[in-house]
């Protein structure tokens, strides 16, 4: 039987007992969250076991472990590439790499695999996180940038950050300008589009859905200010990205 034939044969084997593979958009939001340095994110989904569940799992191996660590290099691939496109060091992404891999290849049971896994998904996130503010002096400005990674879903006030951080109003802003180069206002912005492009990507949600999920004052506002930041409106750039950015 030749290679073709027997691809139908089982194409047909695996319409019939329904197997689906994951959602891609699941898979780009857990990338897409490793290479942002999510660490809550990532955290929640290594509490769920989502790797280590078999629903949406394609079958690599007939051998359930040799299937688990065959997974678990798909995923490192992926994962480097994601990073990488995010900044991290090209070498170090791939010196990490092999070294999960080798441990990996040691385990002997598909549990020693899962929190292997579950290890090296949180150290590329944590590298990732740190990657994000290396550039950041001071402690107020980093705990300025976390308050604002954590409430993007919220109106976003200085007078509030300047709260948060025991600072007046007008010292934290020049502060703020002086070591990251952007106001705060500008900052909280770009913030809000990238987190509006990763939604437009990667999920289902309406424009207005976004909008309010990202507290702007009215859809038009928030068509206004994506269009200003990225040059496409969200309508556009959801044609343009949706689920194509690997």
């Amino acid at each position: 039987m030749n290679l073709q034939k027997e691809w139908q044969k089982q194409e047909l084997l695996d319409a019939e007992d329904a197997l689906a593979h994951r959602p891609l958009e699941e898979e780009y939001a857990f990338y897409n969250a490793v290479s942002s340095g999510d660490i809550c994110y990532v955290q929640e989904n290594c509490r769920q076991n989502t790797f280590a569940s078999p629903n949406g799992m394609g079958v690599l191996s007939p051998d359930p472990i040799t299937n688990m660590k065959y997974h678990f290099v798909v995923t490192v691939a992926m994962v480097v590439r994601h990073c990488v496109e995010a900044g991290m060091e090209l070498e170090q992404a791939y010196r990490l790499s092999d070294f999960y891999i080798l441990k990996m290849d040691a385990c002997t049971s598909i549990s020693a695999i899962c929190r292997l896994h579950d290890s090296m998904v949180l150290d590329y996130t944590g590298k990732m996180l740190l990657l994000k503010k290396e550039n950041v002096i001071s402690k107020p400005v980093i705990r300025c940038m976390d308050y604002i990674y954590d409430h993007l879903n919220s109106r976003i006030t200085i007078e509030a950050l300047a709260e948060y951080t025991k600072l007046s109003p007008s010292y934290l802003s020049r502060l703020f300008k002086k070591e990251l180069g952007v106001a705060i206002s500008n900052y909280i912005n770009e913030k809000k589009i990238e987190k509006a492009q990763h939604l437009l990507k990667y999920s289902d949600y309406s424009l207005i859905e976004i909008a309010n999920y990202l507290a702007f004052s009215s859809q038009s506002h928030f068509i206004q200010a994506f269009k200003k930041a990225v040059g496409l409106t969200p309508k556009k750039y959801r044609d343009k990205f949706y689920r194509t950015t690997w």
